[in-house]
């Protein structure tokens, strides 16, 4: 995790020391304005270090912090194996519209966030709060037509909107730093309370080769309330058969050659409030089997996103 404070000391960083696998930090000002990208380019040099092992790297911004010059940053970054993962802008409820959103346009953040979290709805009068989310949503949409817009309390979210989550914790002792930020599996079901923002799940597989072009139409255009989309799959071109991982989230799609042990056919789509049946529907369409070579026009497609992600 990278830490990123305003002032000359990193408070942040202090506080999840001992919380998460490796921490990094950036101070003296928000890591988009300070020269030479800030220490950034060293801090994912050291942090993608592969003695380290680690799955995922978590950049936590200044709240002075510019979302749309972050997302330059990382995408432009100079670091080989570092690709986003996606923005997640967390919006002050209570004074969202007096400090960032005051002006007739909406600010250009909304187009660069991938989820985008209105958090302390509980300092609201509970009539006020889906009244706000529905305002911020519409501000958002000029701008970004595909980002979801959550309401929390202390910024608590399913962390499977996010990234993936183990399938067992066999880990004892000391909480995880996921376990600390977030209720975990079995609270969220028992209480099922409000404040959290739930995530839902719908996997499907098949066998067989598929068809490039209805999986990225799905990407391009995915359903709604769907944030990500997971999972391998198999093509056949020129007698050949081509495996491939694919993400997406929010706007962000991603393609790369599948490793020996990705088993396709198979998709995983992640989103809050889906229609559960008809994500399966368009799921099982995309990985239907494909007859023969897909078609050139699809694998250019294909390739190209594959190209945009190394």
């Amino acid at each position: 995790m990278i830490v990123n404070d305003f002032g000359a000391l990193n408070v942040d960083a202090g506080l999840v020391v001992g919380q998460i696998d490796e921490p990094s930090s950036i101070t003296g000002g928000c890591v988009c304005c300070l020269p030479d990208n800030g220490g950034l380019d060293d801090a994912l040099t050291k942090l993608t270090d592969p003695r380290l092992d680690l799955d995922a790297i978590i950049v936590e911004t200044s709240g002075l912090a510019d979302p749309v010059a972050v997302a330059q940053l990382i995408r432009f970054s100079g670091v080989d194996g570092v690709r986003p993962g996606g923005i997640v802008d967390v919006i002050d409820a209570t004074t969202h519209f007096d400090v960032v959103d005051r002006d007739r346009t909406p600010p250009a953040r909304y187009g660069a966030a991938s989820l985008i979290v209105v958090n302390k709805m509980d300092q609201l009068p509970e009539d006020d709060r889906q009244p706000l989310l529905e305002r911020i949503e519409q501000r958002v949409r000029e701008r970004n037509p595909l980002a979801p817009v959550v309401g929390t309390v202390g910024a608590r979210i399913d962390p499977a909107l996010l990234y993936d989550l183990p399938r067992t914790d066999d880990e004892l002792g000391q909480l995880s730093f996921r376990e600390l930020l977030f209720e975990s599996a079995e609270e969220t079901h028992a209480h099922a309370d409000d404040d959290h923002a739930h995530a839902d799940a719908v996997t499907v597989t098949s066998s067989g080769c598929i068809d490039p072009g209805k999986l990225l139409d799905l990407l391009e255009d995915p359903p709604p309330g769907v944030y990500r989309v997971k999972g391998a799959i198999a093509v056949r071109y020129r007698s050949a058969v081509r495996p491939y991982v694919v993400h997406l989230v929010g706007p962000s799609i991603h393609v790369s050659t599948a490793p020996a042990s990705a088993t396709p056919n198979s998709l995983v789509a992640i989103g809050m409030d889906l229609d559960t049946e008809d994500v399966r529907a368009l799921l099982d369409a995309v990985l239907a089997p494909c007859e023969g070579n897909a078609s050139a026009g699809a694998i250019r497609r294909l390739q190209r996103y594959r190209r945009l992600s190394l």
